[in-house]
């Protein structure tokens, strides 16, 4: 997506997204959902597909009408309709076609859980297990293995899941461990969050203490930090006691880093300086 006619495909495609899930109930979005993922996985598998789909050679219809040929039975008409705007698109390179149709598909995942009201607890969840996979090396190692059968990687997730995140965490927290966006598994799900919360029109804010902080001081945290930025925070905790005490909040590329630790650091420093 990184071309302007890419960008401009994504944006029809994801326009058309919008139209059809305003006016869906929230299994009629999630299943939508999942047949779009289920061709981004096709997509993943089959390279001679992603190029027949960018090829600039054939015309939009003719691209559409292809993947409308594959999919006849395969997926529903709302999956479908969305799916066509993709392949007709115009794509600077045959990964664009896969990294749109994968983020489409995230969205709509997004777009079902907050019709079902589970937006913020989804982005919430995802983060949790993102930590999870950070504080266990050996889980990690699991999950993160790129020369594992996805599959079996995949399962794996849905052990650890399911009974206790919602379906949409679930689903995610799988295109995770299938590299989303060609990143690692950790990366993935730390763009997933960030994508939750945007979609709740919200700033992430990733905030590391060394012990948690009382539900008054979050929420001035939370109060000061959307003065600051001029729009609502979401705040995601870690607790990490080698930071020794303060806090530091990350939020997009702005780093303010007030932790012992850092004063320590600094000081080391400046006496080193002498």
């Amino acid at each position: 997506m990184e071309s302007a006619t890419s960008r401009e495909s994504y944006a029809a495609a994801a326009e058309r997204l919008a139209a059809f899930a305003g006016g869906a109930d929230a299994p009629a979005i999630a299943a939508a959902a999942d047949e779009i993922l289920s061709v981004a996985d096709l997509l993943r598998r089959e390279p001679r597909l992603r190029r027949a789909l960018s090829d600039p050679a054939r015309t939009g219809e003719e691209r559409a009408g292809l993947l409308r040929g594959l999919l006849a039975g395969k997926v529903g008409q709302d999956a479908g309709e969305v799916l066509s705007v993709i392949a007709g698109g115009r794509w600077s390179a045959p990964s664009a076609v896969l990294d749109t149709t994968e983020r489409i598909g995230v969205e709509a995942v997004l777009a079902a859980a907050e019709r079902a009201g589970e937006l913020a607890e989804v982005e919430d969840e995802l983060f949790r297990f993102g930590q999870i996979i950070d504080g266990d090396p050996q889980l990690g190692a699991a999950i993160g293995d790129a020369t594992a059968d996805p599959d079996r990687r995949s399962e794996l997730v849905k052990a650890l899941l399911t009974g206790k995140a919602r379906s949409a965490t679930i689903r995610l927290a799988e295109l995770a461990v299938r590299g989303f966006g060609g990143r690692s598994v950790g990366a993935a799900l730390s763009r997933l969050v960030e994508l939750a919360a945007e979609r709740r029109d919200r700033q992430l804010a990733h905030v590391t203490v060394a012990t948690p902080l009382t539900e008054e001081e979050e929420r001035r945290l939370g109060a000061k930090l959307t003065e600051m930025y001029g729009r609502e925070v979401a705040l995601k905790f870690t607790v990490d006691p080698a930071v020794l005490g303060g806090m530091s909040v990350l939020i997009g590329s702005d780093l303010y880093d007030g932790t012992v630790r850092r004063r320590l650091i600094d000081t080391r420093k400046a006496l080193s300086g002498r």
